[in-house]
């Protein structure tokens, strides 16, 4: 689990993530704005869409959070990110994607942005 410092919480600090720029991948979709503190803090958006049952989301927010809190040292610091799950992530026979497909995912959106 992320540390409080690093996660955001209001919804006034999702909105004004929302309003900024975005990384696009076929699983994920990175919403991303500059901060004005010395650190990066992240949200993530796991909705109904991507699947009824709360267990199968659950997992995958913690996989991506899992994946984020082992990489945080590597993070441009004074960002704050938004993470949204795209329906596509688990599949017709609900199976989740892998652990390592995800992170590979994640990371290689990221490095794209310079964000990482």
């Amino acid at each position: 689990m992320l540390k409080k410092i690093n996660r955001l919480t209001k919804k006034k600090d999702f909105d004004a993530v929302m309003q900024g720029k975005g990384l696009f991948s076929p699983f994920l979709i990175i919403k991303y704005k500059k901060n004005s503190q010395n650190l990066s803090r992240f949200g993530i958006i796991i909705s109904k869409k991507v699947s009824k049952k709360a267990t199968l989301r659950n997992l995958v927010k913690r996989r991506i959070s899992e994946i984020i809190r082992l990489n945080l040292d590597k993070f441009t610091q004074g960002f704050d990110l938004v993470i949204i799950a795209s329906p596509l992530i688990i599949d017709k026979q609900e199976m989740v994607l892998k652990y390592k497909e995800i992170e590979k995912i994640l990371l290689s959106t990221l490095r794209k942005s310079g964000l990482l």
